[in-house]
């Protein structure tokens, strides 16, 4: 039998990549990472592309790094007091697409999480409207916290985590567990159903007991609620406000790196969660043994 040990891996979040464009909205990505940094040790970078990448003069490119680094010169300033302790605050200046040069970023890294906001100036536009959200998730294996509208949290104290009719749902439980024992936050398993075949409602709350039979393995407080309902984003979003979470942590779903499609329930929950959103790419199919080993 595998040992609980075995199986908890510890989801680190050492470096935090920000994406800016130094508007007011690209800033709550950073305001997100900073919450971090009180809890633990991270590396905190901020990223900003040059506007039209490889289609500015050398005399344009100058310019706007010039003022680039002179905004996050300002930055710097304001923000270092607001690191935790031992944690540090950087900046790089890119130049190409803005969705490219931000994965490459992030994956440049290992412990690596994206931490943004979903709205901006206009590269913060290509890089979230439509289907690009998805991509970006899909193009990289690490965590992605976006965060829509809306003040930023300064604490997390409640966690949501929906289980969904599929083996990856419960992907997501070790890193949604190590941010709830980094915050001392509460977890809320949520099983949605608008299915009335017996064997699946079966199948979904077995899922739904696995995942909390493993936080209560780890001490963590946690509440199991069964809803119902036809719109799993809806319902998902409703009960998180209802309950006033903090995060949202969602698996994106078994992505096609080249079809990635709208309507799918990762992205209309980019697209309507007023919650911090944290997306978890799935990694691998069979996680059944991992989770008979703790009580499934």
């Amino acid at each position: 039998m595998v040992k609980l040990a075995e199986i908890t891996k510890t989801c680190t979040m050492t470096n935090f990549i920000v994406p800016i464009d130094f508007s007011v909205d690209s800033l709550k990505g950073l305001e997100w990472a900073l919450l971090f940094s009180r809890k633990l040790p991270v590396n905190i970078q901020m990223v900003y592309v040059l506007s039209h990448g490889s289609n500015l003069q050398p005399n344009e490119v100058e310019e706007e790094h010039k003022i680039a680094q002179n905004q996050f010169d300002k930055l710097m300033e304001e923000y270092t007091s607001h690191l935790g302790k031992d944690s540090k605050l950087k900046y790089i200046i890119k130049k190409g697409k803005v969705y490219r040069e931000v994965v490459n970023q992030v994956n440049s890294f290992e412990n690596a999480v994206l931490s943004s906001s979903t709205s901006g100036a206009s590269g913060f536009e290509e890089l979230f409207i439509g289907s690009n959200a998805l991509k970006m998730m899909a193009a990289t294996e690490q965590p992605v916290f976006t965060i829509r509208q809306g003040p930023v949290p300064t604490d997390i104290k409640k966690i949501v985590i929906p289980i969904k009719l599929d083996q990856e749902t419960r992907q997501k439980t070790p890193i949604a567990g190590d941010v709830a024992k980094l915050f001392g936050a509460e977890l809320h398993v949520i099983t949605i159903t608008s299915n009335k075949n017996k064997r699946d409602r079966e199948r979904l709350e077995t899922y739904g007991n696995q995942v909390v039979n493993y936080f209560k393995a780890r001490d963590l407080k946690t509440v199991a609620k069964t809803l119902v309902g036809d719109s799993m984003p809806n319902v998902t979003c409703n009960y998180a406000e209802a309950v006033n979470a903090d995060l949202i942590t969602i698996m994106c779903g078994d992505i096609d790196k080249l079809n990635v499609f709208l309507g799918s329930y990762a992205q209309q929950m980019v697209n309507k969660a007023n919650v911090p959103l944290l997306s978890i790419t799935p990694t691998e199919k069979q996680v059944t043994s991992v989770f008979r080993a703790i009580g499934g």
